[in-house]
């Protein structure tokens, strides 16, 4: 079994969702979201984030992370302050010790709904459905944290198989040269 943190960056809301997945079964452990307080000095926003998070790895414990990586909007500002808490996420899975994977909104989207132009409602559907919740999670924000988690599921067993299926070609290539 696998525990997997997904996160949807930001800074006045980061999404996070704890999925565990056991072979093709998923299930969702906690999800919420991280909120900072808009007319606070961003280090101090920043410093919530990371702490907020470091207490929720080391409560809840999780094999992997994945992180929705940065879509370039129009703004310049939100995307470097989205930037900023991404890297203090960073910071935060790595001082644990984990590993972590990094997915664009297309590869997030193509995992879920197998389709890279589908709507956010759509991930969202499918991401309740996947993790048989009885309502999408509200805000957005936790939705797509947990759609990241499920993204890395999917992800993560295709390399296993894949994996597995180059051990057994290799295996295979040994019996044959002896």
């Amino acid at each position: 079994m696998m525990r997997i943190l997904g996160l949807d960056p930001g800074l006045a809301i980061v999404g996070f969702g704890f999925v565990d997945q056991d072979g093709s079964r998923l299930a969702p452990v906690q999800y919420g979201a991280i909120r900072t307080e808009a007319n606070t000095d961003s280090e101090l926003r920043l410093k919530t984030i990371y702490d907020s998070l470091c207490h929720l790895i080391d409560t809840y414990k999780p094999d992997a992370v994945a992180i929705e990586k940065l879509f370039m909007g129009r703004n310049v500002t939100t995307a470097i302050s989205v930037g900023q808490a991404r890297g203090v996420m960073m910071l935060a899975a790595v001082q644990n010790g984990l590993a972590i994977a990094e997915y664009t909104p297309l590869q997030v989207k193509q995992a879920i709904v197998g389709y890279g132009q589908a709507e956010k409602r759509q991930v969202q559907e499918m991401t309740r459905m996947f993790l048989n919740l009885a309502e999408v999670p509200k805000p957005d924000d936790v939705a797509d944290a947990l759609a990241v988690a499920i993204c890395h599921a999917h992800s993560s067993a295709f390399q296993a198989q894949l994996d597995l299926s180059e051990r057994q070609h290799l295996v295979r290539e040994t019996h044959l040269r002896t």
